[in-house]
């Protein structure tokens, strides 16, 4: 018995794949039109966009650690155990499109996106930096945005009610 892909996998990894360039494309367009530590406002007050670097992790998290390469490469071996959990229940789940597996597209997509600038720069470039009346956001990055909006549809996905095997048998008699 041979075990297939799944039939909606490449469909998935065509979303990480559209995330992770527009990751790279967003990141690299930063790099080159605004200085290190610079802004453009865009909502006056609100959103603008930067250019800083991140050494740690979110919330620049250990970004301050008395050993950086530590800290670095503990977040590229987590970051990289993480996307690998993700890609096999990408690979168990992926016959069918689902809220779980585009979140776990999402959240694949954006490990990959972070660990690719941790190995490759040691750090990673964040630039929307968000303020809401008094309270800033710390920077993140189309990476940061696709973990967050996957595990925010995990979350909502967990809470959805589902319909137990009983139950659908009982609706079909």
């Amino acid at each position: 018995m041979s075990i297939g892909i799944p039939k909606r996998l490449p469909w998935l990894l065509v979303i990480s794949a559209l995330i992770i360039l527009a990751d790279r494309v967003t990141k690299k367009w930063v790099e080159a039109r605004i200085p290190l530590g610079g802004a453009i406002p865009v909502i006056p007050h609100v959103l603008r966009i930067t250019h800083w670097t991140n050494e740690g992790a979110a919330f620049s998290m250990f970004a301050e650690s008395a050993s950086p390469h530590l800290v670095r490469w503990m977040l590229v071996g987590f970051s990289l155990i993480a996307a690998v959990v993700v890609l096999v229940a990408m690979v168990r789940l992926g016959s069918a499109f689902t809220l779980t597996t585009v979140a776990l597209a999402l959240v694949f997509a954006g490990a990959l996106g972070n660990v690719h600038d941790r190995i490759l720069y040691g750090s990673v470039v964040d630039f929307i930096e968000v303020h809401i009346f008094s309270y800033h956001w710390p920077d993140f990055n189309v990476a940061d945005s696709s973990i967050v909006t996957g595990a925010c549809l995990l979350l909502l996905d967990s809470l959805w009610p589902r319909k137990t095997q009983a139950a659908e048998a009982e609706l079909q008699a």
